[in-house]
């Protein structure tokens, strides 16, 4: 069986004492449990004090067959940025504005840009397929989204590992192949009607929202809207069209992350969870994992955390 964790972002004392708490003993080949397997959700770097240690751990998990992981946006936006644009001289897939480097820039401090040991951490993370879809239940970082699985697969390989050759077109903005990644590693986001927008934190103009995609009870834009509560009010009201949302019927249960939830952990539905409790979110954060016991129908009681 499986514990499916959620979003590291460099706790690693957080993930230690939550494998701890799962009766997982740390050996010579890294952290272990007699009878059971993890499945890392991505984002194991940006933002925590141990990015190196997170790494380390979950890697050597991996590498020693006692841990399965998915590719976060962190991860692809980790490669992105240390990627070469062999297209224009000195640019790269992920530019090195000061948005990008702010964002980036703990990571790069604690591994040291451009150091052996960070070449060895990008090599690793190419290493992580976007998705899996096992015998009895699917693990996503953001979104799942057939019409985006079909668009993707020319770019993956067997085992949904992005192909080499095939990191420049989906880097790409405005892309079909980047817009699929986005949604898979983001999460989905639709246009508003014509005629409506609001203002991020920024003051800039926004025309899309990024949806509550598994509310099987949402109707409206605003309903789905994963907006700051002091703009919620400019959302439309308004019904989306029935073939904007990807649905899921439901066949296995699904497990991502990415989503900052707060709270008690809980299913998103019965056949949804959401692993990502925001750790790195100060004193109310938590790092999250689901024990998977072969249930089709997700329960609140398989939740486990640590603060």
């Amino acid at each position: 069986m499986y514990d499916l964790i959620g979003d590291i972002h460099g706790y690693a004392d957080e993930l230690e004492a939550l494998l701890g708490q799962m009766d997982y003993k740390k050996t010579s080949t890294g952290w272990q449990h007699s009878s059971r397997k993890v499945i890392f959700l991505g984002d194991f770097v940006d933002r925590g004090p141990r990015q190196i240690d997170s790494v380390a751990i979950a890697r050597n998990m991996v590498e020693n067959q006692h841990a399965l992981a998915v590719m976060g946006n962190h991860e692809f936006n980790a490669i992105a940025y240390a990627t070469p644009d062999t297209a224009q001289h000195g640019q790269y897939l992920r530019k090195h504005n000061e948005k990008n480097r702010k964002q980036h820039r703990a990571y790069l401090e604690q591994v040291e840009e451009g150091s052996e040991l960070h070449q060895q951490h990008i090599a690793w993370f190419k290493t992580l397929p976007l998705y899996l879809d096992m015998p009895d239940f699917r693990v996503v970082h953001a979104c799942w989204h057939p019409k985006e699985l079909d668009v993707l697969t020319p770019y993956l390989d067997s085992k949904q590992r992005i192909l080499d050759h095939a990191w420049p077109e989906l880097a790409c903005r405005g892309s079909a192949g980047y817009d699929a990644v986005e949604t898979l590693l983001k999460g989905l986001e639709i246009p508003l009607p014509d005629g409506h927008h609001f203002f991020d934190k920024d003051q800039n103009p926004r025309y899309n929202i990024r949806t509550e995609w598994w509310n099987q009870q949402a109707l409206t834009y605003r309903d789905l809207a994963m907006v700051p509560a002091d703009v919620i009010e400019r959302i439309p009201h308004t019904p989306v069209p029935n073939d904007i949302l990807p649905g899921y019927k439901g066949d296995k249960p699904l497990f991502v992350g990415h989503y900052w939830l707060t709270g008690t952990p809980a299913p998103l539905n019965e056949h949804i969870a959401c692993l990502d409790y925001s750790v790195a979110g100060g004193t109310k954060g938590k790092l999250c994992a689901y024990r998977w016991d072969g249930e089709q129908t997700l329960r609140q009681e398989q939740f486990v955390w640590v603060e």
